[in-house]
């Protein structure tokens, strides 16, 4: 016994001292009411100073694991050995998993998808790239907000939001051309916990949703995790296909739309504005309430500044908009906000509430002075002068290297490829995976298992030798595919 004890630098010598202890109490090497040794003694042991046994000790009679009797010593307290001696039994918590879960964990891409391996060319990832960050206004701006209310933004928060910075969003929306009045704004733990909130608050009324062909992942996944059947319309290069998505909603009813409008993921297309003033119209028409995913809405390249459709809406309330930073600043914040009806988003605060109490006051507080402090601008301007470098290389090199049939990106962090309809990236992602490059298939972005002739490039995270050198890879690939699909 205490042979196996390793003290290392990462920690305090007595918690680990404490931790150790605690570990033999917990598997029931020390029994119940057994006499522990001797401060001295157990110093002697474990090869530390007396005084670090003692403050472990201390710290264990502090939890309850340890008793002292005056004058004998320190034993172990009977609790934890009346634990330890409890009957065990094995419950088969497989049989006994919902739908949900399992719709959940069969979508799962992190457990599922394509993972990545040392030094491959990875196109898989369309988050921002780390090495842009702004750490050292990030680092202030943390301070500035501890030195005013640290002790508060600690504590609890409210459902609702950290007030600065739902105030901030307000006025940033309202920037956007978007009209306030009767709406309100929750803060939320990005996108992902807006949408599934919007969802478990709405009746289903016909458990269908109607979305762009392909769309989010994401979204497919939140949506069948509901028991929502999807209806997907095809794409045209500004955006939804119109007569398409009228004739859908014509010959049969929905609970919802699901539209993507600026940088729509996986396509990377920008809706029109007359495409945007039309929608608006055929769901007034039709009387379906849409959720507008604002995604990549900052990362504009060229061209002029779009309305978001909750703003095209006016002073309707029938546009639930779904915002977040997660893609342009720091996604590890989490934090994003779901803009709607005021009596609506009063439900989806209890609702919130119930499910995680609140965001984390600590983030939300962060990014508000971040923003307060005048970084994101700065930021937003370094950030999209990299991204359109590296999308016009990749632009370039697709076109120089890759035998595509179309490709469309406007802006954001990918670009989209579509191939002659026989092909098949899943089979041109095996090939290249051996030559060391992955991307993302489109398969997972269709809502009809289609879609295997195309793929999409994440390039934001990829160096430039490496986007070449990549991209060169995938066009060689893809042409000796061709070559065989003729012989």
């Amino acid at each position: 016994m205490f042979t196996e004890f390793n003290l290392t630098d990462d920690r305090p010598a007595h918690i680990q001292v404490k931790e150790y202890m605690k570990r033999l109490m917990t598997i029931g090497v020390l029994q119940a009411n057994q006499k522990l040794p001797s401060t001295r003694e157990l110093s002697l042991l474990l090869n530390v100073s007396r005084n670090t046994v003692v403050s472990a000790y201390a710290d264990l009679q502090d939890e309850g694991l340890v008793y002292v009797e005056k004058g004998k010593g320190s034993y172990v307290a009977q609790m934890l050995g009346e634990a330890v001696t409890a009957p065990s039994w094995q419950f088969n918590w497989k049989q006994n998993i919902s739908d949900q879960a399992k719709i959940a964990e069969e979508l799962d891409l992190i457990k599922h998808g394509i993972r990545s391996n040392k030094g491959e060319i990875n196109f898989t990832s369309i988050a921002p790239d780390e090495k842009l960050f702004d750490l050292g206004n990030v680092k202030r701006a943390f301070l500035d907000r501890m030195s005013i209310e640290g002790e508060i933004i600690l504590n609890y928060g409210y459902a609702q939001g950290y007030k600065p910075l739902m105030d901030y969003l307000l006025r940033y929306m309202e920037n956007k051309g978007v009209n306030l009045e009767g709406k309100a704004i929750l803060i939320t733990n990005g996108f992902t916990e807006g949408l599934d909130i919007i969802l478990s608050a709405l009746i289903q009324k016909n458990g269908r949703v109607i979305c762009e062909n392909p769309t989010h992942h994401a979204a497919i996944k939140m949506f069948k995790m509901h028991g929502l059947e999807i209806t997907g319309v095809e794409m045209e290069q500004d955006g939804i296909n119109l007569m398409e998505l009228e004739r859908e909603l014509s010959e049969r009813p929905y609970d919802l739309a699901y539209l993507v409008p600026s940088y729509h993921n996986p396509t990377g297309i920008v809706m029109s504005p007359h495409k945007r003033t039309e929608v608006i119209k055929l769901l007034h028409k039709y009387q379906v309430p849409l959720i507008e995913d604002g995604f990549n809405e900052e990362l504009r390249y060229s061209g002029s500044h779009v309305a978001p459709l909750v703003a095209c809406n006016g002073i309707g309330n029938s546009v639930i908009y779904i915002g977040s930073f997660s893609k342009i600043l720091f996604p590890g914040l989490r934090v994003g906000w779901v803009l709607a009806d005021e009596e609506l988003i009063d439900y989806l605060e209890s609702v919130k509430r119930a499910r995680s109490i609140h965001t984390s006051t600590l983030d939300q507080s962060l990014l508000y002075q971040y923003l307060h402090n005048g970084n994101f601008e700065k930021y937003l301007k370094k950030a999209k002068s990299e991204y359109k470098r590296k999308c016009e290389l990749v632009i370039r090199c697709c076109k120089a290297f890759i035998p595509l049939k179309r490709l469309s990106g406007d802006g954001g962090l990918h670009v989209f490829i579509e191939f002659d309809h026989n092909f098949d990236t899943n089979d041109l992602l095996e090939r290249c995976r051996h030559k060391g490059v992955i991307f993302t298939p489109g398969t997972i972005f269709f809502t009809d298992n289609e879609g295997h002739h195309t793929m999409r490039l994440g390039f934001s995270r990829v160096a430039d030798e490496d986007i070449v050198k990549g991209l060169q890879i995938i066009g060689d690939t893809a042409k000796q595919m061709m070559r065989e699909a003729r012989q």
